[in-house]
C-alpha cells in the first residue's frame, strides 16, 4: 500500500508512506517507509525490496560481526590499536562469508551465522606438536561436527591457490 502523509507540526510537506501489511503465525506485522523519493524515482516494490530490506539485511550483518567477531571491542588504549582490532574483525567476516560461500556452500552451515560457525567448527580441542620441520596439529576424535570439518577442509584444499 502507499498513500501520503503529514504531521500537524513539525513536516513542512506530506511524506509518501509505503507500507506492507502481513499476519504471520506470531501475529500481525506491519511495516512503513516514510520517504521522500517520488514514485518517479523508485516504485514502492522496489523502494521495500531494495532499500528497506537491504539496510535491515546490513544491519543483520552488522550485528553479526560485533557478536560472532568482536567488533564492538575498542578498549584498547590507543586508537590505532583499536583500529586495527576493527580490521582484523573485517577480514574474519570476509573470510567467514568466503568459507560459507565456498567450503560450506551444500552443507547445514550455507547460511549459519558466523557464532555458529565458530562455536561448531573453529573450538576443538587439539594437541599442537613443535618439531624442527613443522607444527603439527592433532585434532580431537570426538568433535561433534567432525564430518562436516573434514568436509569443508576438502572443499578448501580444491580451491586454486592466489595468484599474487
Amino acid at each position: 500500500m502507499e498513500f501520503g502523509y503529514r504531521t500537524l507540526k513539525t513536516w513542512s510537506k506530506t511524506r509518501r508512506v509505503v507500507g506492507k501489511a502481513e499476519h504471520l503465525a506470531k501475529g500481525p506485522n506491519p511495516r512503513f517507509i516514510v520517504t521522500s523519493l517520488s514514485r518517479a524515482a523508485v516504485a514502492k516494490q522496489a523502494l521495500y525490496e531494495k532499500v528497506y530490506c537491504a539496510r535491515g539485511d546490513m544491519e543483520n550483518r552488522i550485528k553479526e560481526q560485533q557478536m560472532g567477531l568482536f567488533a564492538d571491542r575498542t578498549s584498547a588504549e590507543t586508537m590505532r590499536a583499536n583500529q586495527l582490532r576493527l580490521w582484523f574483525s573485517g577480514m574474519a567476516y570476509v573470510l567467514m562469508r568466503e568459507l560459507r560461500r565456498t567450503a560450506l556452500s551444500h552443507t547445514q552451515f550455507k547460511r549459519a551465522q558466523v557464532w555458529t560457525i565458530r562455536e561448531r567448527l573453529f573450538k576443538i580441542g587439539a594437541v599442537v606438536k613443535i618439531s624442527v620441520r613443522r607444527i603439527l596439529f592433532q585434532l580431537s576424535s570426538h568433535h561433534l561436527d567432525q564430518n562436516l570439518f573434514i568436509h569443508a577442509w576438502k572443499q578448501l584444499m580444491l580451491l586454486p591457490a592466489m595468484q599474487v
